[in-house]
């Protein structure tokens, strides 16, 4: 299974890229939503998990413009926010 991490701190980014291979997933990793989304439109991912502070379109955004495409990939939203 493919999944896709968009997340902008790289620590992170490494961390959740590095349990999930070593669940047997394959990860592909954006650091922005720019490239998030376009990786998103491009490639097929069973999962997607997105930060929702990130450079260039913000998380909400990236899944706002996933959906208006018909895109149904389930998404995972990752926030370090309290509220």
């Amino acid at each position: 299974m493919r999944l896709l991490v968009v997340e902008d701190e790289v620590n992170v980014a490494n961390a959740l890229r590095a349990g999930l291979v070593a669940e047997g997933f394959a990860v592909d990793v954006a650091n922005d939503g720019d490239t998030g989304f376009w990786m998103a439109t491009e490639h097929d991912y069973a999962l997607i998990i997105l930060d929702i502070m990130l450079p260039g379109r913000n998380g909400y955004r990236v899944c706002r413009d996933l959906r208006a495409e018909g895109r149904q990939t389930p998404i995972l939203m990752l926030t370090a926010k309290d509220g």
